[in-house]
């Protein structure tokens, strides 16, 4: 038998800021009640960027798939690209939740401008890019929080060190 006095703890993650996003949107297409709650659409219109290795425009074209919980809260599965200022193209899909009090979440519903502190607005994007300047976004790990406007949604990413 082996024995080891080497004590093995993971590292304590901290967490970093990258980037900022702004995306654009139109209001949510409802597909309507299905059998795993109520489906709807936010398709993206645009949007930019800007962190400290990246910055940019958000393409239109990609939307956000939500699915609204029987609580209210809604699982968020957004898929889109980032366009870097020099042409790099890189393919983002963000999945998450909102959450918050029936009341705070209706406001929100109808455009109003709510406090984020009133509500929990997070999610894990990954990234996937053919790009060497920016290959590092295919090997890390990030969280974000958020926070809806009635036409935009407001993203600060950070990598888990």
């Amino acid at each position: 038998m082996i024995t080891n006095s080497l004590q093995l703890t993971p590292p304590t993650p901290n967490l970093q800021h990258r980037v900022s996003i702004t995306v654009h949107v139109d209001p949510p297409l409802l597909v309507g009640q299905t059998p795993l709650g109520e489906r709807r659409i936010i398709n993206i219109t645009g949007g930019h960027f800007t962190g400290e290795k990246l910055r940019g425009v958000v393409l239109p074209g990609g939307a956000d798939w939500q699915l609204v919980r029987p609580d209210g809260a809604a699982l968020l599965e957004a898929k889109y690209t980032l366009r870097t200022d020099d042409g790099a193209l890189i393919y983002v899909t963000n999945r998450g939740i909102r959450h918050g009090p029936p009341e705070v979440l209706a406001r929100i519903a109808q455009g109003e401008l709510v406090d984020p502190a009133r509500y929990y607005f997070r999610a894990a994007p990954s990234f996937e890019t053919g790009a060497s300047a920016y290959a590092w976004l295919n090997d890390i790990v990030m969280v974000c929080s958020g926070v809806r406007t009635a036409d935009a949604v407001l993203l600060d990413f950070y990598a888990v060190t």
